[in-house]
């Protein structure tokens, strides 16, 4: 089903080879999952996996007690337990989703997929390239799914930046602008780069459908806890293009957005906004030579036309990718948030740290 199975990995753990008949018979019936960690964000996921007809939500674990007397009062079907390795003991769970810090995400997920789980894992997927390079050799050995939760990727509006890109509508893409801020919670665990800038480098990931070949960072800590709270990321391309994110927990209002400018077109992603979160631009700038003053002189001229903001899908993303993490297991379809998706941005983000700690200098990323 995934690459590189292997029996003898299969032999060591004892996971049953399907015959044909079997895997009809689970292609038709949900995937069984279970949540680890119901602090901010596993609450989402069991809400999404409890409405999926995909799924079917067997059991949630988190250290905390009164976390999980929430969870039984708001889903009284649900097992619940304080230690995570029931459900990965439990072999009639298929699928673990885990949303955790950052700093747990290996030693979780290693777990699982050695208990023979498939997993989506939170991003970013782990603490560091080794750690995740680690996790996707390990699904490839046994034969397990290994999906990075990037809601984002799955909402409409990002789902119509792709589409605009690659159907050519805003021309060669010469930057990509993002600003996350907001007055925000500290992490204690990561800093501000590796905490915001994931969600916009996936959609540029994403939408360009390139990496960048360099990165310089600056960044500083306010709060005397050593993890800067306010960043700026670059990142270079092998042309003409540049990105540039702006992250910072200390704003005095909360700003999403991103600014993709093309040689024809610019868009405006703003996701504070309720109905038109996407903006396109007729506007931009022609550049010509008059034949007489060729010589000396650049000319440039102003376009400004009309915006359009198109129609965009509102289904929720993360219900979206909750099915789509269940039909892939189910079909052994590659998902575009794959590992290897998710080990291009722990290389970026563990560049831009790099970048950080030498005041700015340009770091190549090592793909």
């Amino acid at each position: 089903m995934f690459p590189h199975d292997t029996s003898a990995a299969r032999k060591l753990f004892d996971f049953p080879a399907k015959d044909p008949e079997r895997a009809a018979t689970d292609a038709a019936r949900p995937v069984a999952v279970g949540v680890i960690g119901y602090g901010y964000w596993g609450p989402n996921l069991v809400r999404n996996f409890s409405r999926s007809q995909d799924c079917e939500l067997r059991a949630v674990a988190d250290r905390d007690g009164t976390r999980l007397d929430r969870l039984r009062a708001d889903f009284p079907g649900v097992e619940a337990s304080t230690d995570y390795r029931a459900l990965l003991d439990d072999p009639g769970i298929e699928a673990v989703a885990i949303a955790t810090p950052v700093d747990s995400h290996y030693e979780l997920a290693s777990a699982a997929l050695k208990a023979g789980k498939h997993v989506l894992l939170e991003k970013p997927m782990a603490a560091s390239a080794r750690e995740a390079e680690k996790l996707i050799e390990m699904a490839a050995r046994f034969d397990r799914l290994l999906m990075v939760d990037h809601t984002y990727l799955y909402t409409g509006a990002v789902e119509m930046m792709r589409k605009l890109v690659a159907s050519g509508e805003l021309g060669d893409v010469l930057y990509f602008d993002s600003t996350r801020i907001n007055l925000g919670l500290f992490q204690r665990d990561v800093n501000v780069i590796w905490d915001l800038v994931p969600h916009d480098l996936s959609i540029l990931l994403h939408v360009l459908d390139r990496k960048p070949v360099a990165v310089s960072a600056l960044g500083v800590s306010h709060a005397g806890t050593g993890l800067e709270n306010l960043a700026y990321v670059t990142l270079t391309f092998d042309d003409n293009m540049l990105a540039h994110f702006h992250v910072n927990w200390l704003a005095p209002r909360k700003v999403r957005q991103i600014i993709i400018g093309g040689e024809r077109k610019m868009l405006v992603f703003d996701d504070m906004e309720s109905n038109e979160k996407i903006k396109v631009y007729d506007k931009g700038i022609t550049v010509g030579q008059s034949d007489r003053e060729a010589m000396y002189n650049t000319l440039i001229q102003y376009r400004v036309g009309d915006m359009w903001a198109p129609q965009l899908d509102t289904t929720e993303a993360l219900f979206k990718e909750c099915n789509w993490f269940a039909h892939c297991i189910r079909s052994g379809e590659k998902p575009f948030n794959d590992g290897e998706a998710g080990l291009d941005i722990v290389r970026i983000l563990e560049a831009s740290t790099a970048s950080m700690r030498q005041a700015g200098r340009l770091v190549t990323v090592n793909y």
